[in-house]
């Protein structure tokens, strides 16, 4: 019995030895292929030459405030919005006559009377504020065809400079926080403006009159009737 445990651990290990030895003489495996290199990046062009930057500032809002086409203007604008003003007080005046003259008849007239003078004076009232309107609207369009002139002649002065300067960048001086004061050709610009349109006669446009037949928005009288006065 002994023997026979001693053969077979023997056997065993000279089996696990033969193992052993068998798997340390085995060939190594093979080394998976290397990854090819990787493409050298293309590179970029040449960035160009920056161009030469040369910049004008000007003042444009002080512009259409100093100069003096835009001075005369302004006065010839007021003036005319006067003339208006002094024609609706007029007409203001009128109907304020009108409406204490209803108020003080009322009470002699019979309902349809009454009801057709309220129609009438409303549609008095109705056209003097289209009136006002007309004349605002006519106000702001000579106002704006004044200013379109001056603009006109004062951007053709401001490329005049620009290329005698061989400027290519001009800014508006309001958009600006800090710069160089030798960039401003506001006061140029101001000198050339007034040399060449020292007078500017505003065109005005007429007022359009409200439509003669125009519908009355309200038909109500302008005052009460004699039974609410009584109350």
């Amino acid at each position: 019995m002994l023997r026979l445990f001693y053969r077979m651990a023997v056997l065993l290990a000279l089996g696990w030895g033969a193992a052993g030895t068998a798997v340390a003489q085995a060939p190594p495996a093979a080394a998976p292929p290397a990854a090819p290199a990787p493409a050298p990046a293309p590179t970029a062009p040449p960035l160009p030459a920056a161009q030469n930057l040369s910049v004008m500032v000007v003042d444009v809002q002080a512009l259409l405030q100093n100069s003096k086409a835009a001075k005369m203007v302004r006065g010839q604008i007021e003036q005319k919005r006067n003339e208006y003003s002094q024609q609706i007080s007029r007409t203001e005046e009128a109907l304020r006559a009108e409406r204490d003259a209803l108020q003080r008849q009322q009470a002699s007239m019979s309902p349809d009377t009454l009801n057709k003078k309220g129609r009438e004076f409303q549609q008095k009232v109705n056209n003097l504020d289209l009136d006002v309107q007309s004349k605002r609207q006519a106000l702001e369009k000579s106002n704006s065809d004044a200013l379109s002139k001056i603009q006109s002649a004062m951007l053709r002065i401001i490329a005049d400079i620009a290329k005698q300067r061989k400027a290519n960048l001009v800014l508006q001086r309001t958009d600006l926080v800090l710069f160089d004061r030798s960039f401003d050709v506001t006061d140029e610009v101001l000198q050339k403006l007034d040399e060449e349109m020292p007078v500017l006669n505003v065109n005005f446009v007429a007022p359009v009159p409200p439509a003669a037949n125009a519908e009355p928005t309200a038909a109500a009288p302008p005052a009460p009737t004699a039974k609410a006065k009584r109350r």
